[in-house]
Formats: C-alpha cells, sequence, structure tokens
C-alpha cells in the first residue's frame, strides 16, 4: 500500500477517530472538560465526549469521538513478516520425526506474578484456539504446561529438567511494563544458565508486546494478539528442524 492516509469515520478522509481513557477524577462536568482537554492535546479537534461513567470512587472512564488532522504512510511502517511456512500438524510431525529423530520439548508457562494462562492454555492444551489443536495435539511434541506465576530460576530449572527445545512464556499483566522486565529477567537468566549454542528456543508472547523488539528482549521470536496454535508450532518446528540440519 503506498499514499499517505487518514482515518475514516462517517465520510472518507474526514480524520475522524474514537479514543477511550480513565481519568482519575469524579464524574462530573468538570471531569468531562479535563477529558475534552485532554483530547485536544493529543490532536483531537473538535473533540466530543461521547461516553462518560464512573469508575469506583474517584475515577471516571471517558469514550471521546472526534477529529484529527494526521496523515500516516503505510509504506514507512515496520513489521515483523511471517518468514516460515505454516505447516499443518501432520507435516509438523513428519518434520521433527524426520530431523530430529526424537520428541520436540516445549515448556511453557506464564512467569513472574502473572496468573492469566487463558493465552498460554491457547497455544499449548489440545483444545487450542481459533479452530486450531494446541501443542499438546502434535504427536511429536512432548508439552510441558507449568501454568501461572511460575518465577524465572523455576522456569529456568524446569526446562534444564526437561531438556527443553523451545520455552514458550504467555504475559498478560503489563503494568509498569511488568512483561517486559520480566522477559528481560528471563532472557538474561537463560543466557546465564546455558552455553548460546545449547540454549532452548525462547519465545514470548501477549496482548501488549511489540512484535519488533524481540532482539532488545533477547528472544528469539514475540508473537502478539491473536497468533494461534499453528503459527507457534510452525516457527518452533522450522527454526529447530533449520538447526539440526545446519
Amino acid at each position: 500500500m503506498t499514499g499517505l492516509i487518514r482515518p475514516y469515520g462517517d465520510t472518507t478522509g474526514d480524520g475522524m477517530v474514537q479514543l477511550s481513557f480513565t481519568l482519575p477524577i469524579e464524574h462530573s462536568k468538570v471531569a468531562e472538560g479535563a477529558a475534552v482537554q485532554l483530547a485536544n492535546k493529543m490532536g483531537m479537534d473538535p473533540a466530543l465526549v461521547v461516553h462518560a461513567k464512573p469508575m469506583g470512587e474517584g475515577f471516571t472512564f471517558f469514550v471521546v469521538y472526534g477529529r484529527v488532522n494526521h496523515l500516516v504512510d503505510p509504506s514507512t511502517v515496520e513489521v515483523v513478516e511471517r518468514d516460515y511456512p505454516l505447516l499443518t500438524p501432520k507435516e509438523a510431525n513428519a518434520a521433527i520425526k524426520q530431523s530430529m529423530r526424537r520428541r520436540l520439548v516445549v515448556v511453557g508457562g506464564c512467569i513472574g506474578t502473572d496468573a492469566h494462562t487463558v493465552g498460554i492454555d491457547a497455544i499449548l492444551n489440545i483444545k487450542g484456539f481459533a479452530g486450531e489443536k494446541g501443542l499438546e495435539y502434535y504427536r511429536e511434541l512432548k508439552v510441558v504446561n507449568l501454568g501461572a506465576q511460575v518465577s524465572v530460576p523455576q522456569l529456568v530449572e524446569a526446562a534444564r529438567e526437561e531438556k527443553a527445545d523451545a520455552v514458550l512464556v504467555s504475559q498478560v499483566v503489563t503494568q509498569r511494563d511488568a512483561h517486559l522486565l520480566n522477559t528481560r529477567e528471563m532472557s538474561a537468566a537463560f543466557r546465564e544458565a546455558y552455553p548460546a549454542a545449547t540454549r532452548p528456543l525462547l519465545v514470548v508472547g501477549g496482548p501488549r508486546f511489540d512484535e519488533t523488539m524481540a532482539d532488545e528482549l533477547g528472544v528469539d521470536r514475540v508473537f502478539t494478539r491473536g497468533t494461534t496454535p499453528g503459527e507457534v508450532a510452525s516457527f518452533i518446528v522450522h527454526r529447530l528442524t533449520n538447526r539440526t540440519a545446519s
């Protein structure tokens, strides 16, 4: 896609957008005025509060609708394109069996204080996600799901004990960038615990990750919202079978 574009609301190119946020203030006309002021400072002009609701004592949730004048250039957007083929479970099993001649071991869990296992379970559990079976369904994969609130030392210990080929970590809690801090701590621990050539593949995922940050976080891949078990399995199998072949 080339050429500059602007948001669409009621008519093409009108620049209208909808924004939601919470302010630490009791709901009142002053609060609504503060919401409009914030929207104005963010470049929305005019801005209209279309929804305001108290969110407990001292907080108000707002939805603001308004016009922005900013343009975006899709040709300058940086994304991580999929650089591996999508495999069916049958194809993945065949690739593992042919290349590794043993089951591929995957250890997964949620590190730190994160107790949200929906993401990791969607990828690992046989029930899967989006109509796809989870990694437990793959005959040539041994999956160890450690669950929630796993400390980094526990994760490293489990990976060593299971002789993991890949480690999958899900992070949903993002307050104060906890997902980034936890991921950096994890990658540093694995670098310290393993020689570079034997370190398991490190994969993290969650709705607030930026997929372009893999190198910065010290991991091999970052997956964001909407990722399916097949995509994760295909990446792991592609990377590890190619590593074995080379």
